[in-house]
C-alpha cells in the first residue's frame, strides 16, 4: 500500500504480531496477495534489524550529478546531456564543491556521522575522469568518513564506465558501483533510448570485477518492446554476472517521460487524423499488454531465480503509475544490503542531499520529516546562490539541534 509498503508490516511487527499474523492481516485487512504480503514481511524484518544498528547522529549523504549521455524513454529525472551542456559542467562542479565544503564543516563541527554515501543522478560517470575525481576528492578531503559503512557510485550507463573512472572510485573510498543494463536486448535498449548495447554491459562488468568494488545491477520488467521470454533471458544473463545486489524495477509511467509524451501525442494524432504518424514507435495502446499477467510472470521468474541463488529481499518501494500496481524490490547476497537504499526508503535517519536535484530529508526524533530542495536543472543550481545559503542554514539549524 502506498509508496513504502513495508511500513505497514513494520508497525504490525513492532506491535507484537508474529510474522504469519502480519501476513494474514495484510491479506485480510489490506487485500494484499499472500505472496506479496510475505515479501513485505521478509523485508520489514530485515529493515527493523538494520534500524537498531543506526546511531542517533548517523546521516546518509547523497550527491546529485544531473548529467546523462542520453535521456531514456521512461525517465522523468532531471538530467542534461553531457554533450549539449558541456559548458555547464565545470561551473556546476565549482558550486557543488563549495556546497560540499560548507555542509561538511557543519556535519564535522556538530559531531554527525556519515554512515553511507551515494553519488547518483543522472549518470555520475557521464562526467570525464577529471571531473569525477574533482567531486570525489572534495568529498574525501572535506568529510570525516571514519564511520562510513558504505560508499556507492552510480555508473548506470555501461558505456560510461572505464578502468580510469573505477580507479578514481576506489582511490577515494567507494566500495560499490551500480551498473544498470535494464535489459540485455539490443532492440529494447534502442527502443527506450539507451545509447549502450549488451556488449557494453559485458565489458563494464569485466572492468568492475578487476577491482574490489561490489556490483549492483538493475533490470526493468515491462519495457516497451520486451516480452516475458525476452525479460527472462535478460534477467538470467544479469544473474549470471553474480552481482552482489540486484534491483528489480517495474516500469513506471512517469509524467514528462518520452513514453508518456509520445503516447499522448499518438492519441492526439490518431484522434485528429485517424492514422498514426510513421515515425512514432509507441502504438495507440502501448502499455495495455504490460498490465496483463506478463509483468507479474516476469517478477515471479526473477524472484524465484533470486531465491534459488541465495539472494534475499531487503527494500521495496512503489511509484505512482507503476505498471500493474507492482513494485520495485532490491535483492542482495548476505551482507550486501544497500544501506543508503534502506535509509532513503524507510526514512530511519536524515539524508543530506547536495548537488542538482538533491532533496534533503531532515528526520527528527519524533519522526517528523522536513524536506529541503536544491534546484533541479544545472543552470538553475549554478545560479541559486541565495537559496543555497538558506538551504545550508536550515541544515546547520538541524545539526545544532540533534
Amino acid at each position: 500500500m502506498g509508496i513504502r509498503p513495508t511500513k505497514v508490516a513494520e508497525k504490525l511487527l513492532i506491535s507484537g504480531l508474529d510474522p504469519q499474523s502480519v501476513i494474514d492481516s495484510l491479506n485480510s485487512d489490506y487485500f494484499v496477495f499472500p505472496q506479496k504480503a510475505a515479501l513485505c514481511v521478509d523485508i520489514a524484518k530485515k529493515v527493523l534489524d538494520f534500524k537498531v544498528s543506526l546511531g542517533p547522529r548517523d546521516v546518509a549523504l547523497y550527491i546529485g550529478i544531473p548529467f546523462c549521455t542520453t535521456r531514456c524513454a521512461y525517465c522523468s529525472f532531471v538530467s542534461n546531456s553531457v554533450e549539449r551542456s558541456f559548458d555547464l559542467i565545470q561551473p556546476f562542479i565549482d558550486i557543488l564543491t563549495a556546497e560540499i565544503i560548507d555542509v561538511a564543516k557543519i556535519i564535522n563541527e556538530n559531531g554527525l556521522k556519515v554512515s553511507s554515501v551515494y553519488i547518483g543522478g543522472g549518470t555520475p560517470t557521464s562526467l570525464c575522469v577529471d571531473h569525477l575525481e574533482s567531486v570525489m576528492s572534495a568529498l574525501y578531503k572535506e568529510f570525516d568518513f571514519s564511520g562510513l559503512r558504505e560508499y556507492t557510485v552510480e555508473a548506470g550507463r555501461p558505456d560510461t564506465i572505464c578502468a580510469d573512472k573505477l580507479d578514481v572510485m576506489v582511490q577515494y573510498g567507494a566500495d560499490r558501483v551500480c551498473v544498470n543494463p535494464q535489459s540485455m536486448s539490443d532492440d529494447v535498449l534502442s527502443m527506450i533510448g539507451r545509447k549502450h548495447c549488451s556488449d557494453d554491459v559485458y565489458r563494464a562488468v569485466e572492468a568492475v570485477r578487476k577491482t574490489d568494488l561490489a556490483l549492483n545491477m538493475d533490470v526493468i520488467a515491462g519495457l516497451p518492446g520486451d516480452s516475458f521470454t525476452g525479460f527472462c533471458k535478460s534477467f538470467d544473463t544479469i544473474l549470471g554476472f553474480d552481482p552482489e545486489n540486484i534491483t528489480i524495477h517495474t516500469l513506471s509511467l512517469k509524467k514528462g517521460s518520452k513514453i508518456m509524451l509520445e503516447n499522448t501525442e499518438s492519441r492526439r494524432t490518431k484522434s485528429d487524423t485517424g492514422k498514426m504518424k510513421s515515425h512514432e514507435f509507441i502504438p495507440e495502446e502501448p502499455l495495455a499488454p504490460l498490465y496483463s499477467a506478463d509483468v507479474g510472470e516476469m517478477l515471479e521468474h526473477a524472484y524465484d531465480r533470486l531465491q534459488i541463488n541465495k539472494y534475499s529481499p531487503y527494500y521495496m518501494y512503489r511509484q505512482k503509475y507503476i505498471t500493474g500496481g507492482f513494485e520495485n524490490t532490491g535483492w542482495c547476497l548476505p551482507g550486501y544490503e544497500g544501506i543508503y537504499n534502506i535509509c532513503m526508503m524507510e526514512e530511519f535517519c536524515t539524508v543530506i542531499a547536495l548537488g542538482g536535484g538533491g532533496v534533503t530529508k531532515l528526520v527528527t526524533d519524533d519522526g517528523r520529516i522536513e524536506r529541503i530542495f536544491n534546484a533541479k536543472f544545472p543552470r538553475e543550481y549554478i545560479m541559486m546562490t541565495d537559496k543555497m545559503k538558506d538551504n545550508i542554514g536550515r541544515i546547520r539549524e538541524y545539526a545544532v539541534s540533534v
